[in-house]
């Protein structure tokens, strides 16, 4: 074999390589991208005003997990919501109410609740304050 024979070989596996790699980037699924991105982002500052309010007020929640149930207690009397945030998928994400109007402990059943790895993202008012708190439980 020749030179000129190699030279026209390796520039047909060359392009063949080329060819079949554009091949398999148009039938590679299409990224998904985050529709509410500049909504988000204009919204941060409230969420960190949120999260700077517990601290500067002292009102993290205290969070207590056991076999049936997830304990939270606040400080003082609140009304809001916790989001359930499962980071393997959004599927299984779920939202409770919250209201200690005795500012008793509020329980949250997890006997319906897939056991793993969750995120908690507790969001609540409380004397006329907006207050974000969050914090990741294993449930087992």
């Amino acid at each position: 074999m020749n030179w000129g024979k190699g030279i026209i070989a390796g520039m047909i596996i060359f392009m063949l390589f080329i060819i079949s790699m554009c091949v398999y980037m148009f039938y590679m699924p299409a990224d998904d991208y985050d529709h509410q991105y500049y909504e988000k982002g204009l919204n941060f500052d409230k969420e960190y005003n949120r999260e700077r309010q517990v601290v500067t007020d002292k009102a993290q929640p205290l969070i207590k997990v056991d076999s049936c149930c997830i304990q939270v207690t606040f400080p003082q009397v609140i009304k809001g919501h916790v989001t359930l945030l499962r980071p393997s998928g959004s599927v299984k994400d779920q939202v409770f109410t919250l209201d200690n109007k005795n500012g008793q402990p509020i329980e949250i059943l997890t006997a319906h609740i897939a056991k793993g790895q969750w995120q908690l993202v507790f969001n609540w008012t409380s004397n006329n304050k907006a207050y974000q708190y969050q914090q990741e439980v294993y449930i087992k």
